[in-house]
């Protein structure tokens, strides 16, 4: 489907050049003489290379369809992750570059979306937010009170994270599974 250039962002599938390109990362430049464009930083989706390609704001490019099936995750082998279609339950064996840096908050029984064209998984994208325990934490500093302070801490998946002082080991913890930051002591 035809979409203005300017709506693209990380995340995206665009057909480009006869290929299928995942968006990366995104700039507006407005430069002090002409019109504004936007920047888009391209990885091709079969072999991994990497493109940046300009569109004026006002042009339309070519937004792929992708197919999402809900599935749970099952379990990891090596580099491979294994999931399983809810529907069908047919498993299915996805690449670790392919999920990216949130691959390491996958937990046994996690219900994912995984977006695929044409048969062939493209990306997954895991809930925002997972909760998890604090293996590892540094004791606490006297005097650091006044300021709002971290400390470093463990998490059972083996992610180190900043968190508040008041966090021990053994308590379950929030996480954004963008960012990996500390959200909020968990409410169970």
């Amino acid at each position: 489907m035809k979409v203005n250039a300017n709506t693209m962002r990380p995340g995206h599938v665009l057909e480009h050049n006869g290929k299928l390109w995942v968006i990366t990362k995104t700039a507006i430049v407005q430069p002090g003489k002409g019109g504004a464009f936007i920047q888009l930083e391209m990885k091709d989706v079969r072999t991994g290379t990497k493109s940046i390609e300009r569109f004026r704001t006002q042009e339309t490019v070519e937004r792929a369809r992708l197919d999402e099936h809900e599935m749970t995750f099952l379990y990891a082998e090596g580099d491979s992750f294994t999931f399983m279609d809810k529907e069908s339950f047919e498993q299915v064996s996805i690449p670790r570059d392919i999920i990216g840096e949130p691959a390491v908050f996958l937990q046994d029984g996690m219900e994912v979306t995984v977006q695929s064209h044409e048969g062939s998984p493209l990306g997954v994208e895991i809930p925002g937010k997972v909760t998890l325990t604090i293996t590892e934490s540094d004791p606490v500093v006297k005097g650091q009170t006044a300021s709002s302070s971290y400390k470093p801490a463990k998490l059972e998946n083996g992610v180190s994270i900043l968190v508040p002082p008041h966090i021990e080991a053994g308590t379950r913890v929030v996480v954004d599974t963008a960012t990996g930051e500390y959200v909020e002591r968990a409410k169970d």
